[in-house]
């Protein structure tokens, strides 16, 4: 994978190569880092890059870093303005995934969050398919289940959290599946291993609360708005049992490095007809166009890299 030939790292632009940290750092001894994943579109027609919503996505890296009792050293606004100096220093002409990170920067042994040093880093790579399968998804219930808010807090991008993820993403994988669906405590469907979910049941897009141990996603935002706005569909907020996503109509997975991820088989049941339906079909267009600043109702969420 191809990175960038720069980054952003504790106050300054500086080749990538350049930017470490040593091997005692609190952030990476204890996962005591919060983290963003943030998409820049480019539109060929236009021949400009677009970030898609980056206020949105730093709001949600400075309210992580709150929850692991971070300082952040910027706003919304500073972030966006170094974020659009890194992307200018390496001139970028293609879609690419940016990975914003605020870390416990100290040195040193001791499990604490208090009285530590916070710093902030920044790197790109070269956009790739999060899930290959993507129009056409077999996912399987994992035996893992998802971190609960009152162990590491679910709806923040808490480095740590995501060994969670990784044990749920690896065994569906070395199964067979391209993902996973995840339980909660509570036995309803949260999400998968890094990506919200959303079923159709009798017409109503169905997706899981912010209170079921889910991230909340800027992607998973975008798709409700689109859904209402666009499509005039109804977008009901519950708890999902298990056995109701064998009989949904349609189901899908948001992200931002995934986008629309549409399932069609989970535990080798076909999801509605086994292919991918309309409302996803119609959905994943409507987010490529709108990403790509190609739909001018939604060009607020698009911030041009000049």
């Amino acid at each position: 994978m191809d990175f960038s030939k720069h980054a952003f790292f504790e106050g300054k632009i500086l080749p990538l190569s350049e930017a470490k940290i040593g091997i005692a750092t609190h952030g990476f001894l204890y996962g005591t880092s919060v983290f963003g994943g943030m998409r820049a579109y480019w539109n060929q027609e236009k021949g400009k890059l677009f970030l898609f919503r980056p206020f949105d996505h730093f709001r949600r890296l400075i309210n992580s870093g709150k929850m692991m009792a971070m300082q952040s050293p910027y706003d919304e606004e500073g972030f966006i303005q170094l974020t659009l100096d890194l992307l200018k220093t390496d001139n970028w002409k293609q879609d690419i995934y940016l990975r914003p990170t605020l870390y416990k920067a100290d040195m040193g042994i001791g499990v604490k969050l208090h009285d530590l040093r916070d710093e902030f880093c920044m790197f790109v790579i070269p956009f790739e398919k999060y899930v290959k399968n993507d129009t056409d998804a077999h996912l399987t219930v994992s035996s893992w289940r998802r971190i609960d808010d009152n162990v590491i807090p679910a709806r923040g991008k808490v480095a740590g959290g995501y060994a969670n993820s990784a044990l749920i993403k690896t065994d569906a994988n070395r199964a067979g599946f391209d993902e996973a669906l995840v339980l909660d405590n509570n036995g309803h469907v949260s999400e998968g291993s890094a990506m919200n979910i959303f079923m159709v049941r009798d017409g109503l897009l169905v997706t899981p609360p912010v209170t079921d141990n889910i991230l909340e996603g800027i992607t998973r935002r975008s798709v409700i708005e689109l859904a209402k706005k666009e499509l005039g569909l109804e977008v009901v907020e519950r708890s999902i049992d298990r056995t109701e996503v064998f009989i949904a109509e349609e189901m899908f997975m948001t992200g931002t490095a995934a986008q629309i991820v549409a399932v069609t088989k989970i535990d080798h049941r076909p999801v509605g007809s086994g292919v991918m339906g309309n409302i996803t079909t119609k959905l994943r267009s409507l987010f490529d166009d709108v990403v790509r600043a190609k739909n001018p109702k939604f060009n607020h969420w698009n911030v041009e890299v000049k």
